[in-house]
């Protein structure tokens, strides 16, 4: 395999407009733009513009797509109507998580898996291994799409004025088949900011017309070109989880608090039921650990790793942190031991090389929009 960073569609404008770009997951991405805290603050108040073309995306189709679905991942997929999407894992044999995906339930027999770009290839090979026996083809799309996101609550004005789809009857996680600026795409109301937005699915050679025509559209707007560096903040004031932080093969979705997307009630086996049963009564008991947001009292940063601490004792590690721009003070995600993870715990530190920060801890997630 090559070394080489794979580069996306838009590659070209990214360094037109002067991005830091950076390796992540074996593709050259826009880290920043130009202010990062900017960036955030755009897409929290106006609206932002991302490329998203390195996430994985896998086609199912044949008779039988759903039932490899329901078989191979922890959602009950035969429940996801045309033209809406869900929000699920594929987990292991042992409960373990190997990525957090959406569905999209494109036509009556044709699924459109979107993974992570770390994970793309293990989802793609779990897959196909899961296929025997099914009447159904697990394709590799990933070089079929480019994925442009605009998030934010100008998002809506900036895709309509391009758009004669319905947006306004787009629910929040269902996708349309339609044309933006004149380009052949899916339209999906999805997002990663906490914020309202759509996902646009379009083919590569589409995608410099196609982030040009909303560029164009969103200068009156505050519309703002927005890098990875900013998703992660945007995402972690909104309580959402990164795989390989959050979520992990060493955990399972109930250790996660994500036990709402392991519908056991669906019909027939699936991979990792039983090991995914018992971790719900673990759950249910006494769990070991809960994910918990974490508030500064000070200003150091926590960063994912680092011990949380009380009376001297670690009671949890650090998953993801940041300074939120949001609340103009560090906050983090957390795994703590179940005793101190109720909202309003006192006595709770995170040890910042080996001193101990004072820290609150809060329900998830830290921000909400405003509906």
């Amino acid at each position: 395999m090559s070394n080489t960073p794979r580069l996306t569609a838009l590659d070209a404008v990214h360094r037109a407009l002067g991005a830091t770009m950076t390796d992540f997951a074996g593709w050259d991405m826009p880290l920043r733009y130009a202010s990062e805290r900017d960036e955030h603050t755009a897409v929290r108040t106006k609206a932002g513009l991302f490329d998203l073309s390195h996430m994985g995306e896998i086609t199912v189709t044949g008779a039988e797509a759903v039932k490899l679905l329901d078989y191979a991942l922890v959602g009950n997929i035969s429940t996801v109507g045309v033209g809406r999407a869900r929000y699920t894992h594929i987990c292991q044999e042992d409960g373990g998580i190997l990525d957090d995906l959406i569905v999209y339930r494109l036509g009556e027999t044709e699924y459109m898996v979107v993974a992570n770009a770390s994970n793309a290839q293990v989802v793609l090979d779990a897959l196909t291994e899961r296929a025997a026996g099914f009447d159904a083809e697990v394709r590799d799309d990933r070089d079929a799409y480019a994925l442009i996101a605009v998030q934010g609550p100008e998002s809506p004005a900036i895709v309509k004025s391009l758009t004669d789809a319905d947006l306004d009857n787009l629910k929040y996680y269902a996708g349309l088949p339609g044309t933006v600026a004149g380009v052949p795409a899916l339209i999906a109301r999805t997002g990663y900011t906490g914020e309202d937005g759509f996902e646009l699915f379009v083919k590569p050679e589409h995608a410099v017309e196609l982030w040009e025509a909303l560029t164009k559209a969103g200068e009156g707007a505050g519309l703002v070109p927005a890098g990875l560096s900013c998703r992660d903040t945007l995402r972690l004031e909104a309580g959402m989880p990164l795989y390989g932080h959050e979520l992990t093969t060493a955990l399972t979705p109930f250790d996660a608090g994500l036990g709402r997307v392991v519908k056991f009630e669906k019909e027939g086996d699936f991979v990792g039921r039983a090991a995914l049963e018992a971790a719900a009564e673990r759950a249910a008991g006494n769990p070991p650990r809960k994910l918990v947001g974490l508030i500064a009292e000070g200003r150091r940063v926590p960063r994912a790793g680092f011990p949380v601490v009380a009376d001297g004792q670690v009671i949890g590690e650090v998953t993801s942190g940041a300074p939120s721009p949001t609340l103009g003070k560090p906050i983090a995600m957390a795994y703590v031991d179940a005793a101190h993870a109720a909202p309003g715990t006192s006595g709770v530190g995170v040890d910042i090389r080996g001193t101990h920060e004072a820290y609150e801890v809060v329900a998830l997630p830290f921000y909400k929009r405003q509906k």
